[in-house]
């Protein structure tokens, strides 16, 4: 089964590194999050992945072109201009890298992996989230369901902390960080068939998977929810980049199944 990940976006919104290279290139732990997505894959069994690249996608096919080398010991003869790789550590993955444009919307992106997807089963995620999600277990799900496509949501946790407050103005409770109001978003880590290619318009680069092809997909009740409690982090700003980090950095990484 291929991963299909989303990177071709600018991430604007973390323009201090994002201005230098792809939002999915940020590193945590001195790893691009998009490495540490890929791991979070490989330790299910999916060794196989199509990158949808766009903005900078040439700092994405550098890091793997050169992967093999940056991650070997390397004898290197001056004279023979000549490179012997010592103890190798790639690791056991075929990286398909498509160009989906600088300004495609992410439908458009994902309908440029039809042709490699085979028509089989494949997974779907954005190049910028972390989770502790279970794939055997969302695929499994996906699978029994019956459905189209399974996205996996979760309740994200608010930005602020939360007080119930009396009417003399005492404090009754106080949450640091609850979750939000009950409500499920989309967290990425789909499963998909490859029938949800008949949702995405061909040539339409503007067309937006989280608007028309989803809904369509409700409205033929062909989306199932996979409800994840567990942790999922997505690096939307620098803040966030800098918790990640802290999450790394204290050896406790939630995502880090491997």
């Amino acid at each position: 089964m291929k991963a299909v990940i989303l990177a071709g976006g600018l991430g604007t919104r973390i323009s201090e590194e994002s201005h230098l290279k792809p939002k999915p290139m940020i590193e945590i732990g001195g790893k691009p999050i998009l490495w540490h997505i890929m791991k979070m894959y490989s330790a299910a069994g999916v060794k196989e992945f199509i990158i949808l690249a766009g903005y900078k996608s040439y700092v994405i096919k550098e890091y793997f072109a050169d992967y093999f080398i940056h991650n070997s010991d390397l004898c290197i003869d001056l004279c023979t201009n000549t490179i012997q790789t010592l103890n190798h550590k790639a690791e056991p993955w075929k990286v398909t890298i498509l160009d989906t444009g600088l300004n495609t919307m992410t439908g458009g992106r994902i309908k440029q992996a039809e042709n490699f997807i085979n028509g089989e089963t494949f997974l779907l995620t954005y190049g910028d989230g972390v989770s502790d999600v279970n794939i055997k277990e969302l695929i499994s799900f996906h699978k029994k369901s019956g459905k189209l496509a399974t996205v996996t949501t979760v309740q994200p946790e608010g930005r602020f902390g939360a007080m119930d407050i009396g009417a003399d103005g005492g404090i009754k409770s106080f949450k640091e960080k609850p979750k939000g109001d009950g409500g499920w978003i989309n967290a990425g880590f789909f499963v998909l068939e490859p029938e949800i290619f008949k949702y995405l318009p061909e040539g339409d680069f503007s067309c937006v998977w989280e608007r028309e092809p989803l809904e369509n997909l409700a409205k033929d009740c062909q989306l199932q929810a996979f409800k994840h409690e567990g942790f999922w982090k997505p690096m939307d700003a620098l803040r966030d980049k800098n918790q990640l980090e802290e999450l790394w950095a204290s050896g406790k990484a939630p995502w880090k199944v491997w």
